[in-house]
């Protein structure tokens, strides 16, 4: 349906200056370009432009989302307390849950995720497995009480998202409905023009263990990835290390203990030492639920990964300072050697190698050199432990891995039977047993996507918006509005792009031509058709493509064809 309209009649307030609190790009031309404002912190009201480019990328989702069989629902965003004790994140998800209570007292929270609601809608319909598979999904608005929201929509508290639930009767058919959004996901991002990689990722707060997240390349992505030329790629939290280790001592030496008094990092034991940070290993400590201390060695040049430490030790947290005081032990002298009774010792995979730890001494101010696994302290447990980085070797082809910066625009994760076991969700199988649902939850985030897009598709100058999503496809520019050769020009091809189905607008306002152009540019209009007296006088208009600064004079005669067909090219 074509879509007609003049910059005079639209409510777009450009901005000349960057906003002060626009700390990135995405989030300073949303603002410049008059789309949206800041409503409260890490909250936004979508302004016209703003939310056609929004609606988009909803239609676009909403394509693929049926085009696999799921169907469209809409879901209440405030949830009853009970459902969330019921699957038992009442308490589990922490203050980013918001939560209220209504005049009679009951308890609700504003919806940042909607597993709970999903399952108690299907248990109480469904009953067989003639009924599955069944996938379910919606575009809606969700609530996160960020502590810190910035980076404009990357990191809000509200925000909209299409979240999608499917539920199966074995695992077959969830493996296969996982991989299908998983392949609508990648042509959502694809369509959108996003430069994206699918990575291993961690299931966090929604449960399950096989999950891939979508992520845009773009500096300013606050998830750190690692990824091979092979195609490989996991967010550095979720990734399998192959840790490269140089050992400069390789036969067993007598352990001994040194005093290193004020020396309370690695960086300063190695210097003082005259040894690479990666001969040493440092531990620290946490505890399980039921008190046990746990001491992680890992090797000195690198970081625990808080994630893998809980997947080796599940329910494992860190110490904090209160802590260390309770046990009684030296915060920046930890070691394996002579540790608490009943400590657990678990090391990283990489180190099994090794036959000379320089390691803390549990003793205040003292270190072992050369100490040995199994002459002299027990490691209980060899896991990956430590955040994957650049430069380690490729789980899958043993290549090196390369680094980036990603924005998550995109997860889909297969529950398994987290939700449907907790909240009694079962249906009768095909031998006539109760069987709980498997359970998969795929989710997109609509109004992050929209920022990830101007976050990789921008210039000195403003969006370069891909046509599939910009809010309009061909402004018409007219240079002077008050003259009779160039107003009627300008008009008629406004008009004949619209019937040939072109979304067009016509900037009709009595400014500057230098104004009309910065605006066009800043909110990035595809196309622009200029119209000028001396291009008129000549038969010509140009035609510029923002996304390549190409400018060419094309006959008035033939401009609104060949402008719809350069739109209908670009949209594929």
């Amino acid at each position: 349906m074509s879509v007609t309209l003049k910059m005079s009649e639209v409510y777009v307030p450009t901005l000349k200056e960057v906003p002060a609190d626009a700390e990135i790009i995405s989030h300073q031309l949303l603002l410049r370009a008059g789309m949206i404002r800041k409503a409260a912190a890490g909250i936004y009201s979508f302004l016209p432009l703003g939310y056609r480019s929004v609606r988009k990328i909803e239609q676009i989702v909403r394509e693929e989302m049926d085009g696999i069989g799921s169907q469209e629902v809409l879901l209440p965003i405030v949830q009853p307390a009970e459902l969330w004790r019921e699957s038992g994140r009442w308490e589990l998800y922490g203050p980013e849950l918001a939560r209220l209570t209504d005049r009679a007292g009951r308890e609700f929270c504003l919806g940042p995720t909607h597993e709970e609601i999903i399952t108690a809608l299907v248990r109480n319909e469904v009953r067989s497995y003639r009924e599955l598979p069944l996938s379910l999904y919606q575009i809606n608005m969700k609530f996160r009480d960020e502590m810190r929201p910035r980076f404009g929509l990357l990191r809000g508290r509200e925000f909209i998202m299409k979240d999608a639930y499917s539920f199966h009767d074995t695992q077959e058919s969830l493996q296969e409905h996982y991989d299908a959004q998983a392949g609508a996901y990648g042509r959502i991002c694809e369509r959108l023009s996003l430069d994206y990689r699918p990575v291993q990722a961690d299931s966090g707060q929604i449960g399950g263990k096989v999950t891939t997240e979508f992520m845009a390349l773009a500096e300013s992505g606050e998830a750190e990835l690692v990824y091979c030329d092979c195609g490989w790629a996991a967010n550095v939290e979720a990734a399998d290390t192959v840790v490269p280790r140089n050992r400069a001592v390789t036969e067993p030496v007598p352990m001994e203990k040194v005093p290193t008094p004020d020396l309370h990092t690695i960086a300063e034991l190695a210097a003082a030492f005259k040894i690479a940070e990666h001969d040493t290993v440092k531990t620290m400590a946490g505890k399980t639920a039921d008190g046990r201390l746990v001491f992680f060695c890992v090797p000195g040049d690198r970081e625990l990964n808080p994630v893998k430490a809980e997947w080796a030790v599940p329910g494992v947290e860190l110490l904090d300072e209160d802590d260390f005081k309770k046990y009684g032990i030296p915060k920046g002298s930890l070691g394996p050697v002579n540790p608490p009774v009943g400590a657990l010792v678990v090391a990283d995979a990489s180190l099994k190698g090794d036959v000379a730890w320089g390691i803390g001494a549990n003793d205040d101010g003292f270190h072992f050199f050369g100490a040995m696994p199994g002459r002299d302290f027990e490691v209980e447990l060899w896991a990956d432990l430590v955040l994957a980085q650049p430069g380690d070797g490729c789980p899958e082809c043993g290549g090196t891995l390369k680094g980036a910066r990603g924005i998550e625009v995109s997860q889909v994760f297969q529950l398994g039977t987290r939700y449907s076991e907790t909240m009694g969700a079962t249906f009768t199988a095909e031998d006539g047993s109760e069987q709980h649902f498997l359970m998969g939850c795929y989710g997109v985030g609509v109004t992050r996507s929209l920022a990830a897009v101007i976050e990789q598709h921008n210039d000195e100058n403003g969006i370069v918006w891909p046509v599939a999503i910009a809010p309009l496809e061909v402004a018409v520019v007219p240079l002077n509005v008050d003259e009779d050769v160039v107003w009627p020009v300008a008009e008629a091809i406004w008009r004949e792009l619209a019937k040939a189905g072109v979304e067009v607008i016509i900037d009709d306002r009595d400014e500057r031509a230098g104004v009309k152009f910065n605006d066009a540019d800043l909110i990035g209009w595809p196309y622009q058709v200029v119209v000028g007296k001396k291009g008129v006088a000549a038969g010509v208009v140009e035609v510029k493509t923002r996304a390549t600064g190409e400018r060419v004079e094309v006959a008035i005669d033939d401009a609104a064809r060949v402008v719809a067909e350069m739109v209908r090219v670009a949209k594929g």
